[in-house]
């Protein structure tokens, strides 16, 4: 957490605020812990915001400097988007800027539990970066062949395990994982070389389901965490069918079991997935 759909409603909820330009930046006594060790120096005063986009669980603020901000989320990490600077004590980055219609704007990076990651490379740099990460799970390049032909590289991996590797599923968090299986009627501990093509695809379209679930909700606020740039709670939770449920969403009758895979909390139901 938060993952794809999280992320997602923060990116476009912050574009409403651009182009941006920036007048300063503020940084908490303790943002040392989040931003990471860059290609340059964060100078961003007098510069503009004009574009974010977003890879797997990765933001990327293009600067017209051509200069990029990358921010990884973390666990508990979020943007918000305030008119004036409020008294929220895990607020670690604050971009004072100017919005061409709405005037004065911040952006605060917002971190409780500060395992988010912030970068400031060069659009060069950040271009070397993405390439690290592996095809983003909501685009048209995730297809049925790119599932396939990347399970078969690893036939000994557990599929859950594998869904959550970002340089193969760029996005995938632990409930999507858990849910794409649900959805699949696939039990998460099988091992990638038991897989049909038939259940590949079943993969493929679970994996379209859950993201398109989450989406209009906002995301998935679980246990008091995750809020969205305005500071509101995801209403995802209604969808889920296993993760942290007692009786499966699906057949309604099976009893979910949680066990520990790749140091995870996973949840399946042994009712209906096999």
């Amino acid at each position: 957490m938060p993952e794809l759909p999280e992320v997602e409603t923060i990116r476009q909820q912050l574009v409403t605020s651009l182009p941006l330009k920036i007048e300063g930046v503020e940084f908490s006594r303790v943002a040392e812990s989040i931003i990471k060790k860059s290609d340059r120096k964060i100078d961003l005063a007098g510069k503009k915001i004009l574009q974010i986009r977003r890879v797997g669980k990765w933001l990327e603020m293009v600067l017209d400097s051509d200069e990029r901000i990358l921010s990884h989320l973390g666990m508990s990490g979020s943007w918000r988007l305030w008119q004036k600077v409020q008294n929220e004590k895990h607020a670690h980055v604050l971009i004072h800027g100017i919005h061409l219609e709405d005037g004065p704007v911040i952006w605060a990076y917002v971190d409780p539990r500060r395992f988010g990651k912030m970068y400031f490379m060069s659009g060069e740099k950040a271009e070397q970066f993405k390439s690290k990460l592996g095809i983003d799970v909501s685009s048209i390049e995730f297809t049925v062949d790119y599932v396939w032909q990347t399970l078969r590289k690893y036939p000994a991996r557990a599929i859950k395990a594998f869904l959550l590797d970002q340089k193969y599923f760029a996005g995938v968090g632990n409930y999507i994982a858990c849910e794409i299986c649900a959805h699949a009627r696939i039990r998460p501990t099988r091992r990638v070389k038991s897989l049909t093509l038939d259940e590949v695809k079943k993969i493929h379209a679970a994996t379209g389901i859950v993201i398109a679930g989450q989406l209009p909700k906002g995301g998935l606020t679980f246990q008091g965490g995750y809020r969205d740039a305005f500071g509101e709670k995801g209403q995802g939770l209604a969808n889920l069918v296993v993760f942290h449920q007692k009786v499966c969403g699906l057949c309604h009758r099976g009893k979910i079991k949680k066990i520990v895979l790749a140091q995870r909390g996973t949840f399946y139901c042994p009712n209906c997935q096999k």
